[in-house]
């Protein structure tokens, strides 16, 4: 240590533990110590929270796809199922974008790789939709079985992430799942049921002339020839329904998958 720099800290030791000097520093020093800390504590661990996100996508992606169990891995579960990438425009799968690395959400954000949705095709009220979308295929003797879509869309408070698997009629629910919202817990977060959602199971998405028409309805669903569309409102709820219905919608139609969809009723594989 220098000269210089034992004098300084000999006046700061010799000074009045009440000053307001020598507690600003002090502050200053904790706070530069902990921030130190706490940055390297955020760079080591972010391998780790990058890893444990990813598993936690597949867990999702398994147990909307029905294919999750105890005796298995996740990474082992998982080679079951194929990724392909979409054009959302075209409805085709493309490689234009490298699927290992290709993030549909930071895709959003981005200009380039996006497209700004005006208010009146917005139903979703997500402002920009990604060019592509990852889409997760279950295959059974190599004719697909289950289709997962990944979804989002606004709700209460906050943009609800989930997917939306359909049978591969690509005409039918065969489960939905959310892993992500801050809507009010016992209420709007309800969508985190799992008797809520196993409403959905076995309900049709289209009509006739293929159009979205599933849809959450205000209370219970009526007997009727529009029950097949139609799932139970969460008690309480209403806006959290009405957003659900709408972004599921939006992924149904023409903005959203339905020109891929459209394309796998007419038998592409």
């Amino acid at each position: 240590m220098s000269e210089s720099s034992a004098g300084m800290l000999a006046r700061f030791h010799n000074m009045p533990n009440d000053s307001r000097t020598k507690t600003l520093i002090v502050a200053l020093l904790l706070c530069l110590v902990c921030s130190v800390i706490v940055s390297t504590a955020a760079v080591m661990l972010k391998p780790l929270q990058m890893a444990n996100a990813e598993l936690d996508r597949k867990r999702n992606i398994l147990q909307v796809a029905g294919l999750l169990r105890d005796d298995r891995g996740i990474d082992e579960l998982f080679g079951n199922i194929e990724t392909r990438i979409v054009n959302l425009d075209s409805g085709e799968y493309s490689d234009t974008v490298d699927i290992l690395t290709y993030d549909q959400r930071r895709a959003a954000r981005d200009p380039s790789l996006s497209d700004a949705l005006a208010p009146a095709t917005d139903l979703a009220g997500i402002g920009r939709r990604a060019k592509y979308a990852t889409v997760y295929l279950v295959r059974e003797a190599g004719v697909v079985k289950t289709i997962v879509l990944p979804v989002h869309g606004y709700g209460l408070w906050s943009t609800l992430y989930g997917f939306l698997a359909l049978q591969g009629d690509a005409r039918s629910v065969y489960g939905l799942q959310f892993y992500e919202h801050t809507e009010t817990p016992g209420l709007g977060g309800e969508v985190d049921n799992p008797k809520w959602r196993s409403l959905w199971n076995g309900k049709l998405v289209f009509d006739e002339q293929d159009q979205p028409r599933i849809e959450v309805v205000r209370g219970k669903v009526a007997p009727g020839p529009d029950a097949k569309y139609q799932v139970d409102g969460l008690a309480g709820a209403t806006l959290t329904s009405v957003g659900v219905s709408n972004l599921v919608r939006f992924w149904l139609g023409e903005n959203g998958f339905g020109p891929y969809l459209a394309k796998v009723r007419g038998g592409m594989q």
